[in-house]
C-alpha cells in the first residue's frame, strides 16, 4: 500500500505531484468543516459510555431491592406496578430482575414521550415495594441522564437537523481519519528513503516548539487512535437517518439481516388465543398478569436461561408473546422465543449462534460502540478514545488557528491539486466519491461538489 501511495504521489517530468496535496487539503478541508462538531460529539460520548457506571450511583434507590428472601410471582410484581402507574396505563413489556438484590421493571406505553421512550415502574421483587418511577429509553434501558446524554450526542439536540449534521461529520469522520493515514504514509516513505528513523511519526518530536509541536502531537497521536476512530464512524453511520437507511437495505438486499422472531399466530391459533383457557384477551392492555408466570416457565424450557430478559405481551389477537434476551455483554446472548399464550405452545425461536458472520458482526459493533460488550473496561477504553479524539481535534484547531500548519502565511493547503492530476486521476476521484455517494449520500456528494469545485476555482483563478 505504501509503494503504490508513493507511486501514485510522485510525478512524472513536467508535472507537479497531486495526490500527497490533494489529500492534505481534503484533511484540512474537513477537519475544518466538522471538527467542531467531532469535538463535542468526542467529548459526550466520552459522558455517554461513563453514564452507566454514573447512573448505578445516581439511581441506586430505583436499581437495587433491599429486601432478601424468595420474589414474588411475575404476576403479582406486574400487579403491584399497574396501580403504581394508575388506570389507562398500557402495559408494554416487563422485565424481571436479572439477580438478587435488583429490581424488577414494568415498562407502560406513554404517548407523551418520544418514540423508544417507555415508563418504568421498578418494583422490589420480593417485598412488592415500588422503588421508582422513570423514563427509560431504548433495549439498552438507558435512565433519563444517559439518555439526555444519548440525544445530545447524536443530533446535539436539534432534532432532524441535528441528526443530518450528526450524519454528515459521522461520515466525513473517517474521510478525514483516511486523508489523514495517507499522509503519514506518504511522510513514513519519505522519512525511509532519507535515511531518517521515522520514531517522529510515531511519538511526539523532542524539542519541538509552536506549530511543529503541535503538528507532531497532532499526527502521532492520530495515528495511534486512527483505527478506532474508523470503528466508531462506521458503527456510528448505521444509527444514521439516510446512510443507515442504505446499510439496512444493502443487507437485506444480500440476505445478511439480523433474523428476528415471528409472532404471527395462524387462525385457530388466533381463536384460541381469544377463548383459551387462560382467558387472554391477546390485546396487551387486557393481557393476564398471570401469563407472564406461564410464558417465561415454557421460555425457560427452550432457549431462554440469562438473567436479563424482557417478556413483551402480544399486540393483538393475532400475535404471540415474545420472551428476548437483552444480555449485551459478552457472551453475546439475545436468543428470542414467541409463545402462544392460549396454548403455552411455541410459535417460533430465534438463536444468536445460528446467525450468519455479518448480523453478528453488526451486533457486536454496535454494543461495542454502546460500552456494553466488555463492561466496565469497554467503557473506559471508550472514553479514552474519544478523549483522544477530541484531543486531535482541538490540535488540529490550534493548528488552523496559528495559521502555521502547512507553511505561513496561508490559512489552508494550497488549492488546485485536482487539476494537476492526469486523467484517470480525476476519474478515479470522481467515481470513488460517487460510489460512497451511494451508500453514505451526504458525504459522498459533498465530496464530489468539493472535488468539482475546487477544480473549477483553479480553472477560473488560471485565466484571470
Amino acid at each position: 500500500m505504501t509503494a503504490t501511495l508513493e507511486r501514485a504521489a510522485e510525478a512524472p517530468a513536467g508535472r507537479q505531484p497531486w495526490l500527497s496535496p490533494l489529500l492534505r487539503r481534503l484533511h484540512w478541508l474537513a477537519g475544518v468543516l466538522v471538527g467542531p462538531f467531532i469535538l463535542v460529539a468526542a467529548l459526550s460520548g466520552a459522558a455517554y459510555a461513563l453514564a452507566p457506571s454514573v447512573e448505578q450511583v445516581l439511581y441506586r434507590d430505583a436499581l437495587t431491592a433491599p429486601t432478601e428472601g424468595e420474589p414474588l410471582p411475575l404476576a403479582e410484581q406486574v400487579r403491584v406496578a399497574q396501580a403504581a402507574a394508575g388506570d389507562g396505563a398500557s402495559l408494554s413489556a416487563l422485565r424481571p430482575a436479572p439477580e438478587p438484590g435488583a429490581t424488577t421493571r414494568v415498562l407502560f406505553a406513554d404517548p407523551s414521550l418520544v418514540e423508544s421512550e417507555s415508563r418504568a415502574i421498578f418494583v422490589d421483587p420480593v417485598s412488592g415495594e415500588v422503588r421508582g418511577d422513570l423514563t427509560v429509553y431504548g433495549t439498552s434501558g438507558s435512565l433519563p441522564l444517559r439518555t439526555a446524554i444519548d440525544h445530545f450526542h447524536r443530533g446535539l439536540g436539534l432534532g432532524d437537523v441535528g441528526r443530518l449534521y450528526s450524519e454528515l461529520a459521522a461520515s466525513w469522520l473517517g474521510i478525514v481519519v483516511l486523508a489523514g493515514v495517507g499522509l503519514w504514509i506518504g511522510q513514513w516513505v519519505a522519512l525511509r528513503r532519507r535515511g531518517r528513523s521515522a520514531r517522529e511519526l510515531v511519538r511526539p518530536e523532542r524539542g519541538a516548539t509552536g506549530a511543529r509541536r503541535l503538528r507532531s502531537w497532532h499526527a502521532s497521536l492520530g495515528i495511534w487512535l486512527a483505527l478506532g476512530a474508523l470503528f466508531l464512524s462506521a458503527t456510528g453511520i448505521t444509527w444514521s437517518q439516510l446512510a443507515g437507511a442504505n446499510v439496512t437495505g444493502l443487507r437485506a438486499a444480500l440476505g445478511w439481516s439480523t433474523p428476528s422472531v415471528s409472532t404471527a399466530l395462524g387462525d385457530e391459533a388466533s381463536g384460541a388465543a381469544a377463548h383459551g383457557d387462560h382467558g387472554a384477551a391477546a390485546a396487551a392492555a387486557e393481557v393476564d398478569p398471570a401469563l407472564f408466570d406461564d410464558v417465561l416457565a415454557v421460555a425457560r424450557t427452550e432457549n431462554v436461561d440469562v438473567g436479563l430478559i424482557e417478556l413483551r405481551p402480544p399486540a393483538d389477537d393475532r400475535s404471540a408473546w415474545v420472551v428476548q434476551e437483552i444480555q449485551r455483554s459478552f457472551p453475546t446472548q439475545v436468543d428470542a422465543v414467541a409463545v402462544d399464550g392460549a396454548t403455552l405452545e411455541v410459535v417460533d425461536r430465534v438463536d444468536f449462534a445460528d446467525f450468519g458472520l455479518i448480523p453478528k458482526l453488526a451486533r457486536w459493533g454496535i454494543d461495542l460502540h454502546m460500552g456494553s460488550m466488555f463492561g466496565l473496561a469497554n467503557q473506559l477504553v471508550l472514553a479514552a478514545l474519544a478523549l483522544g479524539i477530541a484531543a486531535i481535534v482541538a490540535l488540529g484547531m490550534r493548528m488552523w488557528w496559528r495559521r502555521g500548519p502547512y507553511r505561513r502565511p496561508g490559512p489552508a493547503p494550497e488549492a488546485g491539486a485536482l487539476a494537476r492530476a492526469p486523467w484517470w486521476g480525476v476519474a478515479a476521484v470522481i467515481v470513488v466519491g460517487s460510489a460512497i455517494g451511494l451508500l453514505l449520500p451526504l458525504v459522498g456528494w459533498t465530496l464530489v461538489a468539493f472535488v468539482v469545485v475546487d477544480a473549477v476555482l483553479v480553472a477560473v483563478r488560471s485565466r484571470a
